[in-house]
């Protein structure tokens, strides 16, 4: 084809700005822009990631050197669905690939799970990564010594690990203010990790589970009952390295003694929740199932039940997308029927200039490895159907009539200068903070917007 490629991206986390890459490293003649509904880029590894995982927050770095390619713009502060539409944005590029990742908790349907006290693992990492959308308190109970978390992937330890630190731990990071002063009321002394399955199905990466003793003030305890391997854990086991990696981490703090910390992290194996319990509408703890390997590394009920008394609980097992406008939707699996990149119809048909890629393709599963080759995927199916004739061109090809039309709404959108104006000021906050700090994040919505604008 011998006319430019115009491609928007709905969604400037990891997915949509290795789409970007990608798009922008081919053969054909493109422009991208990247729309994004944070006034921020990066998604979730700036709002996902627990502040105390500097190594993982190296890939910023990385994305940083993709967004200064001149032939990728971006547009933050702009909501898909309620700023525009895919039928608008049509008007503007040949194609509108969705990376909108997913961004709520998956519901977990048991007795109690309304519960005060009960709590969302995104809410609570929204909240002490700074998100602007979200309370700037977190509603610790005064009295939660013991505390329940629901699932064991990096996220589950995350939660464990920010409940279970001190908020000074804390100050070294990126917090901002008032997340340090709402951790200082976290009264949290056991911090209680169930896992339905054994030592051997854990989805958490060795790095993670490694990093839960590093704090001095933690002692990590991993209770032997239920730490059991079948036929099938042996199978996981021998098929991976990483699961090898994690169960030799776990063994050995089987070993440990516990040094007496003042806080403690536990898990359990073999526990399937069932109920959390209540009084006057309030967490007092949590029923668990307790469960047996039946040989495949699935487990099944054994119709016991134990009561643990916690005074609150965080389920972590795993994100939910949000449907999004003009768009089919999966609610089962949470995600956009798609063939592996284009956006399928109820009937099974492509819908004309749409494609999707990561979690909203394939739902929150993989690390940033498998990011990168789905956007690859993505991408190789958008190129031969621009190649093939296949894409319709848009109305308004050139770069500028998007931006005259997001200021025809009235939108105060930022721009890439804006996000690197917003960095070195969070990065001077940090500099003149009194403890010294890499950065300082500015969560307000409107503060943000003001600085990127100025």
């Amino acid at each position: 084809m011998s006319r430019q490629l115009r491609v928007a991206i709905v969604g400037a986390g990891p997915a949509g700005i290795y789409a970007a890459d990608i798009l922008t490293k081919s053969d054909a003649d493109v422009t991208v822009d990247l729309i994004e509904r944070d006034p921020t880029p990066f998604g979730l590894i700036r709002y996902g990631v627990a502040p105390d995982h500097p190594r993982i927050k190296e890939i910023i770095k990385a994305l940083k050197r993709v967004m200064s390619n001149d032939a990728i713009r971006f547009f933050g502060n702009v909501a898909y669905g309620d700023d525009l539409k895919l039928e608008q944005l049509r008007t503007f590029y040949d194609a509108v690939v969705f990376a909108t990742g997913a961004r709520r908790d998956r519901d977990l349907d048991i007795p109690g799970i309304d519960l005060h006290g009960s709590y969302g693992a995104a809410d609570f990492v929204y909240w002490y990564d700074g998100h602007p959308d979200v309370s700037r308190e977190w509603d610790f109970q005064p009295h939660a010594e013991s505390v329940a978390v629901l699932g064991v992937g990096n996220v589950g330890l995350d939660i464990a690990r920010i409940l279970a630190k001190t908020a000074d731990e804390l100050l070294v990071t990126e917090i901002p203010d008032n997340v340090h002063e709402g951790l200082k009321k976290n009264a949290a002394k056991d911090v209680h990790v169930f896992a339905r399955r054994g030592p051997a199905q854990v989805k958490f990466t060795p790095m993670e589970l490694r990093e839960l003793s590093h704090s001095p003030n933690i002692d990590v305890i991993v209770h032997p009952e239920g730490f059991e391997f079948d036929e099938g854990s042996m199978d996981a086991i021998r098929a991976s390295k990483s699961q090898k990696l994690v169960v030799d981490v776990l063994t050995k703090y089987l070993a440990t003694e516990p040094s007496g910390a003042a806080h403690r992290i536990h898990i359990h194996f073999c526990q399937n929740p069932v109920e959390v319990l209540g009084e006057d509408g309030k967490v007092v703890g949590l029923r668990t199932e307790i469960t047996e390997l039946d040989g495949t590394g699935n487990v099944r009920g054994t119709g016991e039940f134990k009561d643990w008394p916690v005074q609150a609980v965080y389920r972590a097992i795993g994100y939910y997308s949000d449907q999004l406008a003009g768009l089919p939707f999966d609610t089962n699996a949470g995600v956009v029927p798609n063939d592996g990149g284009h956006v399928l119809e109820i009937d099974g048909s492509p819908l004309p200039g749409a494609y999707v890629t990561g979690w909203i393709k394939r739902g929150p599963i993989g690390l940033i490895g498998h990011t990168k080759s789905d956007a690859n995927q993505t991408v190789t199916m958008l190129l031969e159907d621009f190649e093939a004739g296949r894409l319709e061109a848009p109305e308004q090809p050139d770069r500028e009539a998007f931006d005259r039309h997001l200021d025809s709404l009235g939108l105060h959108y930022t721009t890439w200068e804006g996000w690197e104006r917003l960095d070195e000021h969070e990065l001077g906050l940090g500099e003149s903070h009194e403890h010294q700090r890499e950065r300082v994040k500015v969560v307000p919505r409107e503060d943000m917007v003001r600085i990127a604008r100025s």
